[in-house]
């Protein structure tokens, strides 16, 4: 329910940082061209 700009904080281990937007944009272009989605990138899918 946190909203850009807002703090979190996880606790523990997992620490706290900021809420950060996030671009809503297509990048089949990008992959088409042969760019790379870096892993840590593709992880947040699982």
């Amino acid at each position: 329910g946190k909203k850009e700009g807002d703090y979190v904080h996880f606790g523990g281990l997992l620490g706290e940082g900021a809420v950060m937007p996030v671009k809503k944009v297509d990048c089949s272009k990008f992959v088409k061209r042969g760019g790379r989605i870096p892993a840590s990138v593709t992880s947040f899918r699982n």
